[in-house]
């Protein structure tokens, strides 16, 4: 019978061609989580969104676009993604344009 630990689901939106020290955006988040010993992360690409500005970024043919949506999303358990939260907010920065982070209480079963 699988255990069920209570856990955070850390997600980071941002767009394809955010930035951070010469690097993807999504990319360097995925560096640092690995850096501070989070358990792991994972980098969603989506082929159609929009965000604050309002303009729609897709995967169209049509409409092809450079700036694709882009989670990023990181599980563990709450104070390891607290003691996360600092670093990830100066690669975000103050623009909330840069990205959008969600943190959310989940249930994880474990074998």
């Amino acid at each position: 019978m699988p255990s069920v630990q209570e856990a955070v689901l850390l997600r980071v939106f941002v767009g394809e061609r955010a930035r951070h020290a010469g690097h993807p955006l999504y990319e360097a988040i995925v560096r640092a989580a690995r850096d501070a010993g989070l358990a792991g992360a994972t980098v969603l690409r989506g082929v159609m969104g929009y965000g604050r500005g309002g303009r729609i970024e897709s995967a169209k043919i049509l409409d092809l676009s450079d700036d694709l949506p882009v989670v990023v999303e990181i599980v563990d358990a709450e104070a390891r993604i607290e003691g996360f939260l600092p670093i990830l907010e100066t690669m975000i920065g103050p623009d909330p344009r840069q990205g959008l982070v969600t943190l959310e209480k989940i249930r994880v079963l474990r074998p």
